[in-house]
C-alpha cells in the first residue's frame, strides 16, 4: 500500500489523476462527469424512515465536492422484514419519497448524478425495528452463524420480493433519480441466496452457482423489465458478510463467473464489487482484484471501493479504525489505466471530506482531512 503523498508529488500527479479519474463515463443513457463515485454507507439519520433536508444537504455536498455519481445509503424496499435497523430510510411511502426527491434535487443542482441502493437485510433482521412481530427471512431459515434464525422463505414470499425491488426500481426512475442500485453483498438477502453459508436449499434456487443466483437473476431481470431500457441497473456484491471477513461466494474464478453470469445476463448494467483493500487480488495467479475479475469474467464495468485514499484499512467490528490518515492514490492510478475497472467508489474518506474527489482530481489530497470515526455521529 502506498504511504501518504508528500505536496510536491501530489501535484505531480495531479494531470494523471484528472486525465484517469477525471473522464467522463457513460452508462446506458447516463453520462457521468468523472469517475469518481460515492458508496453507500448507511448513516441513519432518517426518523421514521423519511429523508429529511440534512440528508438532502448532506449528499448535495459531496456533489458539489466533485462526485460524479452519489449511491446513496441503503434504503428499504416495500417488505416488512426488509428493514433492521432504526433510522434507516425507507424507498416507499410518500412521506419518504417526497424526502427523497428532494435529495435528487438538491444533488442535481450540485451538478451530480445519483442512484438509490435499493435494500433488504435478510437474514440480519434482528426485530429491533417495527414491526416487531415480523421474523427475518432468508433462504434457509438461518443466520450468518449456520443457526436457526428467522424463517425459510417460500416461493410466494421470493416472488414478492422480486415484484418489491422492481416497484421501487420503477419509483426511483418516477421521482428523478438516475440509476439504482441492488444491494446484493455484505450477507443482505440477496446475498444470503448466492452464499452457501445461508443458502441450504434444495429447491431451484439452492446448490450449484447458478440456483444460487437465480433469485437475484430474478430480481434483476424484474428491475429491468420495471425502467427505461437505458436507466442503469448495478449489482453490488461482495465476498465478504458482516463480521464474517473471510467468507467467500466464490474460490475460483469460474465459481464467480457460475454467479455472474446470470446476473449480466438478466440485465445488470454493471457491478460494483466491494472489498475492503482495493488493492489485494482476489484470486491466486493474478494481479485483478474483484472489481477487475468481475469486468474480466463479465465484460460489464465495474466499480471498485475499498479503504481509497486511506492509509489505514478498513478494520470493520470489533477492533474498528477509528482514525485513518491520508494516503496518495498512485496504485489506483495504475489499476485504471490497465483498464482493470472503470469507477472508484469512496467511502470514508467521503464521509471526513465532501471535497475529496475535486482534491483527488487537482493534486490536493495533501490538504484532504483525514478520517476519524466520530464523523459517524454527525451528518456533515
Amino acid at each position: 500500500m502506498e504511504t501518504a503523498e508528500t505536496p510536491a508529488k501530489a501535484r505531480a500527479q495531479a494531470s494523471r489523476a484528472a486525465r484517469l479519474l477525471g473522464r467522463p463515463f457513460t452508462l446506458g443513457d447516463l453520462t457521468l462527469r468523472n469517475r469518481i463515485a460515492m458508496a453507500a454507507v448507511t448513516r441513519r439519520f432518517s426518523p421514521g424512515g423519511v429523508p429529511g433536508e440534512d440528508v438532502a444537504a448532506y449528499y448535495a455536498r459531496r456533489a458539489a465536492g466533485g462526485a460524479g455519481l452519489i449511491v446513496t445509503e441503503g434504503t428499504y424496499v416495500r417488505r416488512d422484514a426488509a428493514a433492521a435497523f432504526d433510522g434507516v430510510p425507507r424507498f416507499h411511502g410518500d412521506d419518504a419519497l417526497a424526502g427523497w426527491a428532494r435529495v435528487v434535487e438538491r444533488v442535481h443542482a450540485a451538478g451530480g448524478r445519483i442512484m438509490p441502493q435499493l435494500w433488504h437485510t435478510g437474514v440480519l433482521r434482528t426485530g429491533a425495528v417495527p414491526p416487531l412481530d415480523v421474523p427475518a427471512e432468508g433462504p434457509s431459515g438461518t443466520d450468518l452463524d449456520g443457526r436457526e434464525h428467522g424463517r425459510a422463505m417460500t416461493l410466494d414470499d421470493i416472488d414478492a420480493v422480486v415484484r418489491a425491488f422492481a416497484e421501487a426500481a420503477a419509483t426511483a426512475e418516477r421521482i428523478g433519480f438516475d440509476g439504482v442500485e441492488l444491494h446484493g453483498a455484505h450477507g443482505y438477502l440477496i446475498d444470503n441466496f448466492l452464499w452457501r453459508g445461508t443458502n441450504t436449499r434444495t429447491d431451484g434456487y439452492g446448490g450449484d452457482p447458478a440456483s444460487r443466483a437465480r433469485f437475484a437473476a430474478e430480481i434483476v431481470a424484474a428491475v429491468r423489465g420495471a425502467v427505461a431500457p437505458g436507466f442503469p441497473v448495478l449489482f453490488r456484491l461482495s465476498q465478504w458478510k458482516t463480521d464474517h471477513y473471510d467468507a467467500r461466494i466464490a474460490e475460483r474464478p469460474q465459481e464467480l463467473e457460475a454467479l455472474l453470469t446470470p446476473l449480466a445476463e438478466a440485465g445488470a448494467d454493471a457491478f460494483h464489487a466491494s472489498t475492503r483493500r482495493y488493492w489485494l487480488p482476489e484470486f491466486e495467479g493474478s494481479d485483478l482484484n474483484l472489481a477487475g475479475w468481475t469486468k474480466k469474467l463479465t465484460g460489464r464495468p465495474a466499480v471498485t471501493v475499498g479503504s481509497v485514499g486511506l492509509d489505514r484499512q478498513f478494520a470493520g467490528a470489533p477492533g474498528r479504525t477509528q482514525r485513518s490518515g491520508v494516503t496518495g492514490i498512485g496504485p489506483l492510478l495504475d489499476r485504471m489505466e490497465r483498464d482493470e475497472f472503470d469507477l472508484v467508489a469512496v467511502a470514508r474518506a467521503l464521509i471526513a471530506d465532501p471535497e475529496w474527489p475535486a482534491k483527488a482530481l487537482t493534486g490536493r489530497l495533501d490538504e484532504a482531512v483525514p478520517y476519524d470515526a466520530a464523523r459517524l455521529g454527525e451528518l456533515v
